[in-house]
């Protein structure tokens, strides 16, 4: 689809006339869409490629939240720790660290000198939880002179052992794959959809901004506006409520803007919201794009997973099925909208002198 809507840029200056002419005007009481057909938008780009590289770091990242807080740290362990380090009792440049990875026995960090154990032997041994101080000398080749044979006691706190990155691993962490295979699969796949989803709803953000330009107002439903500016109003006093101030000092202090800025903007953006409804409620009924009760409940589910609800019934309790309902015609429309449009390359915003 994103090559057909690619071509359909480079037709753009052809059919540009064409699609204007066939794009009639629509209306109803409140509004009238001038154009909804061929809306001109910047080109996006194609979906970003999911690297190897990237699979395997966010394994790895998968790996860092489900860290072994049990058993006891040995050769070959990979740990997490949190260090700070003194040379004569005063914490020096690079000796600390929160949350560094280190593989025992991989000879990263000081090694063995004279009587002085080196630094990742001492690790070994102890457990998850367990704070402990550990004496290292620097070499005399150090590559920074200021510490060449100086002795260092680094107090270390080991948060845990990271798991070795099995089959049984996996099951444990996902409830899709069996194998680290699958996982790989697994996680390219999602980042996959992602990142074309990501593409898509910027088009779709883009496109109906082209449509709110294309609007004529004639007269909005002044309790519709009125109704999404309270709204507004409510959200704002509950964050101030949050924040433990009245919503006067909360919109100074987090905003820059006094209530009377504040209510203006509420209202602009109330009329944007109760236009952009109206302008696709319409276009939904001339096209017959209202969402199907089929749809409407597995767009519901969709949207309740993606938002970490654990169940339906508590994502629709907590944002209304109207809403819901509201939300998913106007993903429709804007699909729609999206499918008719034309990608025009960016215009060089480059000063010319």
């Amino acid at each position: 689809m994103m090559k057909k809507k690619i071509a359909a840029a480079v037709l753009c200056i052809a059919m540009a006339g064409a699609l204007t002419a066939c794009s009639k005007e629509i209306s109803n009481d409140n509004l009238t869409i001038k154009q909804y057909k061929g809306l001109e938008v910047a080109q996006v780009e194609e979906p970003k490629e999911v690297t190897d590289e990237y699979v395997e770091n966010t394994m790895k990242s998968y790996r860092g939240v489900s860290l072994d807080t049990e058993g006891t740290a040995k050769d070959g362990d990979i740990v997490s720790l949190n260090y700070v380090g003194k040379i004569d009792g005063t914490e020096f440049e690079g000796g600390s660290a929160q949350g560094a990875e280190l593989e025992l026995g991989s000879g990263a960090y000081i090694g063995a000198n004279g009587d002085y154990k080196g630094f990742e032997e001492q690790i070994v041994g102890h457990k998850p939880g367990e704070k402990f101080d550990i004496t290292v000398k620097f070499p005399a080749d150090y590559q920074q002179p200021d510490y060449a044979d100086k002795v260092a006691v680094f107090t270390v706190t080991l948060n845990g052992i990271y798991p070795e990155m099995t089959d049984e691993w996996v099951q444990g962490i996902s409830e899709e794959s069996e194998t680290i295979e699958e996982f790989r699969k697994e996680i390219r796949k999602n980042m996959e959809e992602y990142n074309k989803e990501k593409v898509e709803s910027q088009l779709r953000t883009e496109v109906m901004e082209a449509l709110l330009a294309q609007v004529e107002i004639k007269e909005l439903p002044s309790e519709e506006v009125e109704k999404e500016i309270a709204q507004i109003k409510e959200y704002y006093t509950g964050a101030a409520k949050q924040s433990q101030m009245e919503l006067k000092e909360f919109l100074m202090t987090s905003m820059g803007m006094d209530e009377k800025t504040f209510n203006e903007k509420a209202k602009e953006a109330a009329e944007i919201a109760v236009t952009r409804r109206i302008a696709c409620e319409l276009l939904a009924e001339k096209h017959k794009l209202e969402p199907t009760e089929k749809e409407i409940k597995e767009m519901t589910e969709q949207y309740a997973k993606q938002s970490g609800y654990e169940d339906v019934e508590s994502f629709k309790k907590e944002f209304g099925e109207d809403v819901i309902k509201e939300t998913i015609l106007q993903k429709k429309v804007a699909d729609y909208l999206v499918e008719k449009c034309v990608q025009v390359e960016k215009a060089d915003e480059t000063p010319t002198e």
